[in-house]
């Protein structure tokens, strides 16, 4: 898999302080063997982050883009807005699965505005600022990631996930 890592963070990109969830995210993408295609750490700015996640997205090149920061409550927080701006089809469920997992460790993860979507064949995911909260959330959708980008590819491997496997009745 094809990834790239998106840090939206008005300090990181002034060189104010070091960003520190973008690495966390970029040794789970070697870990799991996957291709890191670029990087990025902006201010958080709407049009900023919409205009890199569209040039990545049209490269026709990158299959994940991985957020992170931005998805608070904050004035300044963007990503969001900047993620609808872009994606063409929302992918609610993942990050629905993020907050319910978030929140078995925080009641702060209803405060995530994360949102995760599809333009054209690439899978957009906001994941939080906090290095910590970026890696839990990325583990807890790591295991349908694979399967979401076989099928946004129209990989004919990927319809074998969805064929049910009756268990054999011994005679």
């Amino acid at each position: 898999m094809r990834v790239c890592v998106l840090t939206a963070s008005d300090r990181s990109a002034r060189g104010e302080r070091p960003d520190l969830s973008g690495p966390i995210l970029k040794e789970i993408i070697q870990e799991q063997g996957w291709t890191l295609q670029g990087e990025a750490v902006l201010p958080d700015d709407q049009e900023g982050l919409a205009n890199q996640m569209i040039a990545w997205c049209d490269a026709g090149d990158v299959d994940l883009i991985l957020t992170t920061g931005g998805t608070g409550f904050a004035p300044r927080d963007q990503v969001p807005e900047a993620t609808l701006s872009v994606v063409e089809r929302l992918a609610p469920g993942i990050a629905e699965v993020m907050r319910f997992s978030s929140l078995r460790k925080t009641p702060h993860a209803m405060l995530s505005r994360a949102q995760a979507g599809i333009r054209g064949k690439t899978l957009i995911v906001n994941l939080p600022g906090s290095p910590r909260a970026a890696r839990e959330n990325l583990e807890s959708i790591l295991p349908v990631l694979p399967h979401a980008v076989d099928l946004m590819q129209d990989e004919p491997r990927a319809e074998t996930g969805h064929q049910f496997h009756p268990p054999q009745l011994s005679t």
